[in-house]
Formats: C-alpha cells, sequence, structure tokens
C-alpha cells in the first residue's frame, strides 16, 4: 500500500507517535505530499479549464491551489508547534497546530466566495462547453488522487491524533465532490445544449464553502475547551483506583495545550487513618506512571476519608437509600459529618448529568427536597450539598 511505502520511508521509527519529533515528521509528511499532489492537479486543470472555456474547471482548478497553500499551512503550523516551551509559553506552543488549521479553513472559505461571483458571472454571460473525451478522462484521475490523498491524511492523522491533518482529510474528500459535479457538467454536455458549468461551478462553489465551515469547527473546538476524550478520561480514573489504598476517583479536570500537550488535575479519596508519608509515596507514583502512560501532565489531590467511623458509615448507607428517589444524581463523594450535638449536617458532593437548563433554582429545590426526604428517616441530620456537573457522561 503507498500509504504504508511512503510512512516507512519518509519517518522513522512511525511506530512511536507519542515522540514528538515522530509527529512533527507525520505533519511534514501529510503536507508535503499534499502541495506535490495538488500542484500537478491545479496544473491539469488550469489547463483543461482554459482549453475547454470552462469556469467550473477553472474553478475546480485554483480550489487545489488554494489546497497547496493550506498543505504549506499545515508544514508551518507543525514546524512552530514543535517550538520548546519558553518564558512566555511555559505549557508550549502546540495550540499553533490548531491556529494552522484555523486559517486553512478561512481560506477554503474564501475560495468559495470568490468562486461564487465568478460562477454567478458566467451565468448571466454564459459561453458553450465543449465535451472533449481525454479532458474528462484527467478529471476522473483528479478524483481518483484526491480520494487517495484523503485516505492517506486520514491514516496519518489518525495516527498522530491531528485534528489538523484529519481535517485536511476532509477537505479532499470535498474535493472529491466537487470534481465529481465538475465531470457531471461535462458529461451532461453532451445532450445538454444549455450551459451548465456556471450552475456547477456554483455548486462547487457551495462545498467549498461548506467545507470550510465545517473544518472551522473542528479547529475551533480544541481552542475553546473541548471536553477531553472519554476513554482518556476512564482510562486515567480506572488506573488510578487500581493503587493501593484509592477508593475514590472524581473531579478530574484536563486542559488541552496543544495535540500530546495535556495538563489534568484529580482527587482522590484515600482513608484518613493512614500514614501520610505512605501515602504520599503512593500519590507521587500514581502521578508518575499515569502521566507517562497516557502522555499528560497529572496532578493528583488526597481528599481523606473517614472509612472506619459506624456512625458515618450508616449515614452514608441513609442517605444513598434517600437519594435512590432522585435519579438525576448519579454518584456522590467527598461525604463527610459536620457538627455535634443533637442536629449534625451530613457534607456531599453530588454528580449530576450536564444539564445547561438546570438552573440555581432548580439546584435548590433539589437540595430542599432531598433535605425533606432525609428528614423523614433521619431527623437530626440536615444535608448540605454541592454540584458537581458531569460533562462526559462518567462518574
Amino acid at each position: 500500500m503507498l500509504s504504508k511505502f511512503l510512512i516507512s520511508k519518509f519517518i522513522k521509527n512511525p511506530e512511536d507517535t507519542t515522540n514528538k519529533k515522530v509527529r512533527v515528521a507525520y505533519g511534514y509528511l501529510g503536507g508535503l505530499v499534499g502541495i506535490i499532489v495538488n500542484l500537478i492537479l491545479f496544473i491539469t486543470k488550469l489547463i483543461i479549464g482554459i482549453l475547454l472555456n470552462s469556469i467550473a474547471v477553472t474553478a475546480d482548478a485554483f480550489n487545489n491551489l488554494s489546497d497547496v497553500a493550506s498543505s504549506v499551512i499545515t508544514i508551518l503550523g507543525f514546524k512552530l508547534a514543535s517550538k520548546p516551551a519558553d518564558k512566555e509559553h511555559p505549557f508550549g506552543h502546540g495550540r499553533l497546530e490548531y491556529i494552522s488549521g484555523l486559517i486553512v479553513s478561512f481560506l477554503v472559505i474564501l475560495v468559495g466566495f470568490e468562486f461564487i461571483k465568478t460562477s454567478y458571472s458566467r451565468i448571466v454571460n454564459p459561453s458553450k462547453v465543449i465535451f472533449n473525451l481525454i479532458p474528462f478522462i484527467l478529471i476522473l484521475v483528479s478524483i481518483i488522487f484526491k480520494l487517495w490523498i484523503s485516505g492517506f491524511n486520514k491514516t496519518l492523522g489518525k495516527a498522530i491524533k491531528s485534528s489538523a491533518l484529519e481535517a485536511s482529510s476532509f477537505d479532499a474528500l470535498s474535493d472529491v465532490v466537487s470534481s465529481s459535479c465538475v465531470a457531471l457538467s461535462l458529461l451532461l454536455s453532451i445532450w445538454i445544449d444549455i450551459p451548465i458549468d456556471g450552475y456547477i461551478g456554483m455548486l462547487v462553489s457551495f462545498f467549498i464553502i461548506y467545507a470550510g465551515f465545517s473544518l472551522i469547527k473542528d479547529t475551533m473546538n480544541p481552542l475553546l475547551g473541548e471536553a477531553p476524550d472519554v476513554n482518556l478520561v476512564k482510562g486515567i480514573q480506572y488506573k488510578l483506583l487500581s493503587y493501593d489504598h484509592i477508593t475514590g476517583a472524581h473531579d478530574l479536570v484536563i486542559h488541552n495545550y496543544g495535540p500530546s500537550r495535556c495538563m489534568g488535575s484529580i482527587h482522590a479519596e484515600v482513608p484518613c487513618d493512614i500514614s501520610i508519608v505512605e501515602i504520599h509515596e503512593i500519590i507521587d507514583k500514581a502521578e508518575k506512571e499515569i502521566s507517562e502512560e497516557f502522555d499528560i501532565h497529572l496532578v493528583i489531590h488526597m481528599d481523606p476519608i473517614n472509612t472506619d467511623d459506624e456512625e458515618v458509615n450508616d449515614c452514608r448507607i441513609e442517605l444513598l437509600n434517600v437519594l435512590k428517589h432522585f435519579p438525576i444524581i448519579k454518584s456522590i463523594h467527598d461525604f463527610r459529618i459536620v457538627g455535634s450535638g443533637e442536629y449534625k449536617n451530613l457534607i456531599f458532593d453530588a454528580v449530576i448529568d450536564f444539564n445547561p437548563n438546570f438552573t440555581a433554582d432548580d439546584e435548590s429545590k433539589l437540595g430542599d427536597a432531598i433535605n425533606s426526604e432525609l428528614t423523614k428517616c433521619c431527623p437530626q441530620y440536615n444535608a448540605l450539598m454541592t454540584l458537581d456537573r458531569d460533562y462526559l457522561g462518567v462518574v
């Protein structure tokens, strides 16, 4: 397979995708192949468009030229994103890869709008398109090239989990659609005297613009702070729970500073009566091993939990029975009893699914309802609840 051959030929140790040098090599390879293929397609289609006097073919040719610029920007993005951390950017420059993808997206949209203008002019001032077999075959060949480069970029993007390369794959796939529209306009010109290439060119332009907006969405999401990968979240939580004396994990927060540049923090529940020195050693070991395994800089906060107090354990069971009447609550953590004498407070955090329509007033009503239910079985206790939103569907 050509893709595998190019990867093995031009990338040293291609399996070591966690290595930043290997990652950059993948980006360079994708960009260089994109430049070469799109330059060939641009020159070919431009010649065909001039020979046929077809605005649709010419529009598709300049779309390929914009893809050359996109590939150049992709290479620059990987180059700049690989710069080491400095005083002004202590977490590195990884987000520049996303910004380069954003620039490419706007370039694609700009080209689309330019050809809407050109295509409209051809509709208003039409000229006949003459079908020619050889140029038609060349357009079909270009479709094959674009299908391949789409698959090639997708392979590279998946290997290093690069949204920029995967976006390039989608962009190439949209070019397949646009080139197919051009081929259709040439084919229909055999039977239809009406010059429809302006209309087909308009359709191509809309596909280009649609691809641009789709790319913007893909590149903006990590810049805006999208939710981390669910498998990463589950993996970190399950790994943390495998260590001795760690009985619970919650409040995981992950910040993305670029591909393979993540920083996270998580709370680990530990027995309150264990030696501080002993649990500190365990936490240090967990931080180091989890950070290495998941390629993340992880900080673990310890939450001491009283597991031997009979009153705490009994109250926890009573509270869990009460919360069965409130299916909106998925789990609780940081449970403790505060106060003395006849009345005491049960303090805990409760996890609910993320719901933007769940207001502070709804939270207050939920707390009142829980207390009302708790009073029926344990009138001496008052529940003080803090709500945590589960943004990933993972407790």
